[in-house]
């Protein structure tokens, strides 16, 4: 939409929404919730033009406040903010919990967010002490969403079946169709899931028990595996004469593990210590790579010596391509005692001053 032209983003807005819970309807999950995500974020009644946002602190003028009431759709108009909202939720929930169960295995796929809004959602309700039965559209989901994570896909679909938004779906048997989908979408998500977490405590599954655990038939059960298996999900391999999934143990070793957690703290170790040090000198991560070691040039120097005596480009960090010169200057050419630097040489001949400009940067130093 235009940028300014509000009348044109409601319209959007409103666009995009109809086309997720049409997307929904026909079970093409993952483009409901790319097509409902941004909307059902935040805001969504002003999002829609179905209602006016009532805060103590709005710094909106009158004249703003009249044209946004003159913007607003009838109420025949609306879309039921329930039923976008558990569209919302249950096409995040079947994305974010077999990815879920796969970050709490693999550490590599932590990072991975699908649906930032479920996340919320789900950590809100866990750090809940106690939960009762739920009333809400959310809490239904929530609760739907703990059951699907410990493979309990019957109480899921049973949970989301029983909601009543579904009797606002226009047409015949709508209510029913979705049902039936939800049904079919939670068992391949149940599966999924299963496999994600527990696959690492078997050797080999059987095809036949995994039909009979989720009530799928054998080819659901072979396509939603095998496309496991192609995407790197699963590391297996079929044994068709047996019909069973051979899994493959590329589990790291003990010594591994230990290993990477040490190479991994060593790592924040040396970066923290990168940030103290440059809050300290002032260099912020600058590295000179020609006078890294002490050499001549002041393009290493940040600060300048408090003596006159000492090589050129003097500075407080051992970052600095000069020398390191003390408070009260160097003695002889070995330079004094640096605030990051040892103790200097005594140097064998008399103190002799060195002018501190840009032509005499090129003196060389002491190499450490």
């Amino acid at each position: 939409p235009v940028a300014g032209d509000i009348s044109t983003m409601i319209l959007f807005n409103r666009m995009m929404v109809t086309i997720g819970l049409a997307a929904f309807r026909l079970g093409k999950i993952w483009d409901a919730h790319q097509c409902l995500s941004d909307i059902c974020s935040g805001r969504v009644r002003e999002l829609l033009a179905q209602g006016v946002a009532a805060g103590r602190f709005s710094d909106k003028s009158p004249e703003q406040e009249k044209a946004e009431k003159r913007r607003q759709i009838p109420y025949h108009q609306h879309i039921n903010l329930d039923l976008l909202e558990a569209c919302h939720l249950i096409s995040a929930m079947l994305l974010e919990v077999p990815n879920m169960a796969a970050a709490g295995v693999d550490e590599s796929r932590r990072s991975r967010i699908i649906s930032r809004t479920f996340r919320k959602y789900h950590d809100m309700y866990d750090r809940q002490v106690f939960t009762g039965p739920p009333e809400m559209t959310r809490d239904f989901v929530m609760t739907a969403t703990k059951a699907l994570m410990k493979g309990d896909w019957k109480k899921c679909s049973d949970l989301l079946n029983t909601l009543d938004v579904w009797n606002l779906v226009a047409g015949d048997n709508s209510a029913d169709e979705i049902k039936v989908m939800l049904t079919e979408k939670i068992k391949q998500t149940g599966l999924r899931t299963y496999l994600l977490a527990f696959s690492s405590q078997y050797d080999s599954l059987s095809l036949s028990q995994l039909c009979s655990m989720f009530e799928m038939g054998k080819n659901e059960v072979h396509s939603v595996v095998s496309k496991m298996m192609i995407n790197r999900d699963l590391v297996a391999s079929w044994d068709q004469p047996t019909e069973t999934i051979v899994m493959r143990k590329i589990e790291p070793s003990a010594l591994q593990v230990l290993a990477l957690q040490f190479a991994e703290k060593a790592t924040n170790l040396v970066d923290a210590n990168e940030r103290l040090l440059d809050a300290k000198t002032g260099n912020y991560g600058y590295k000179d790579t020609e006078n890294w070691r002490g050499g001549g040039g002041n393009q290493g120097s940040h600060f300048q010596g408090r003596g006159n005596f000492g090589g050129s480009g003097q500075s407080r960090g051992f970052r600095s391509g000069g020398r390191g010169g003390g408070r009260g200057g160097g003695r002889g050419s070995g330079g004094g005692r640096g605030r990051s630097g040892g103790r200097g040489g005594r140097g064998s001949g008399r103190l002799r001053p060195v002018r501190n400009n840009n032509n005499n940067n090129n003196n060389k130093g002491n190499r450490w």
